[in-house]
């Protein structure tokens, strides 16, 4: 039996770039929303023949939502092989002496104990079926550090852990877990950013400092997220794939 996929924050940004590129190797695509239902479904309408994308309600920082989601997407999908994590708190990014513990803890809550509640819900569900695979959406700012952007980089890195643990402690079990950590992005948080933050002058001068001399765009984010969901990467866990256009170098 085929299975499905499921992408938490796919509604928009990053995420929605893996649900397109799932879309072509996987059958069914659940795509999750907090708020954004009109997002998700015409995200769905527009996906190919070939795949069904199924929006469902999934709020990643309460357990029994994604408990909810999981158990929704496998009853009208069938049984989930991949579960990537694109979700995330819009928030901006100061100075590390200017985040209140409260941001902290929002942060947080949101995107650590998010994976933790989703691989929580589903390595039982992989175990069982004989495998599966986890796909983080994380940070290049893991690797080298920006000015403001901790606030985001801190939680991903926890993430990054994670799925290095769950790595070596499920992979007998066929459970596989990479994560994909993009650079700067004219897509989701990054595109608003370029748009409202800083001058176009300095947009310009940090787009020349990237080798590859461009933002990244969604799609970038989802090919390398359906690589490690797909067999093609079988023998890959533990992983993190940098995809920023060389701006870590």
């Amino acid at each position: 039996m085929r299975r499905s996929a499921i992408v938490f924050g796919g509604s928009g940004g990053l995420g929605a770039g893996c649900v397109r590129a799932l879309a072509r190797d996987w059958p069914a695509v659940a795509i999750t929303y907090r708020a954004g239902r009109e997002r998700a479904e015409a995200l769905a309408a527009s996906l190919p023949e070939t795949c069904r994308g199924y929006p469902v309600q999934c709020d990643v920082g309460d357990a029994a939502s994604v408990r909810a989601a999981v158990e929704e997407t496998s009853q009208v999908l069938g049984p989930i092989g991949c579960a990537v994590f694109s979700a995330g708190c819009a928030i901006d990014q100061p100075y590390i002496n200017q985040i209140d513990e409260a941001t902290w803890r929002e942060v947080f809550e949101t995107e650590t104990m998010g994976f933790i509640r989703v691989t929580a819900a589903l390595v039982p569900l992989f175990r069982a079926q004989g495998g599966g695979n986890f796909v983080a959406v994380t940070s290049m700012a893991n690797t080298r550090a920006i000015v403001g952007d901790t606030i985001s980089a801190a939680p991903k890195a926890a993430i990054e852990a994670l799925c290095r643990g769950i790595a070596k402690e499920e992979g007998r079990f066929g459970i596989r877990a990479n994560s994909v950590a993009p650079g700067a992005m004219n897509a989701g948080l990054g595109e608003h950013y370029i748009a409202e933050r800083m001058t176009p002058e300095f947009w310009e001068s940090f787009r020349k400092s990237i080798p590859l001399r461009r933002f990244g765009l969604a799609e970038d984010i989802g090919e390398a997220a359906a690589f490690f969901a797909s067999d093609r990467a079988s023998y890959l866990t533990g992983q993190t794939l940098i995809v920023d256009g060389g701006y870590t170098l």
